[in-house]
């Protein structure tokens, strides 16, 4: 099973992509990971937020060919403790896609097509987060997964 985390847009802060590269390498042992950004719909005068979120959409869903499963990166999606969502992970790789398809919105969301195709949405926690910030926040649990699933020491019960 591959891993991609679809983007809108990329990481401005030099922080974040250093953070998200660490984990990026780190997964290159244990799962085929890639981060793919689609780029932002630049906003006009007579584009709206609706506009913009079903533009987004489009490209999302261009990106959702056969053997892969859309999920969600979404603040009212279901929440899962390290443990649970390394189980999710688990249960996808040995019964799911060829290809797991996890995405990050722009600031507006995502359009109700997305929202329809979608597999499920996921939540990493009741606060608020940049959509900056939620990257590297998803490629590190994603890493925290994986070595929770190996039984190796980076996640402490």
């Amino acid at each position: 099973m591959k891993i991609t985390l679809l983007v809108v847009g990329k990481t401005d802060a030099a922080y974040l992509r250093d953070g998200i590269d660490v984990y990026r390498k780190r997964l290159k042992h244990y799962i085929n990971f890639e981060l793919e950004i689609i780029p932002d719909i630049k906003k006009g005068k007579n584009t709206n937020p609706e506009i913009q979120k079903i533009k987004e959409g489009e490209l999302i869903l261009a990106k959702l060919t056969a053997g892969k499963e859309l999920h969600l990166l979404d603040e009212k999606g279901k929440m899962f403790s390290s443990v649970e969502f390394s189980k999710f992970i688990e249960k996808k790789m040995i019964n799911g896609p060829k290809e797991l398809l996890l995405v990050i919105g722009g600031p507006y969301g995502f359009s109700d097509e997305v929202y329809q195709r979608a597999q499920s949405k996921i939540s990493l926690s009741r606060l608020t987060f940049s959509h900056q910030m939620v990257r590297l926040l998803c490629v590190e649990q994603i890493y925290r997964a994986f070595t929770i699933l190996k039984g190796e020491p980076y996640h402490h019960v």
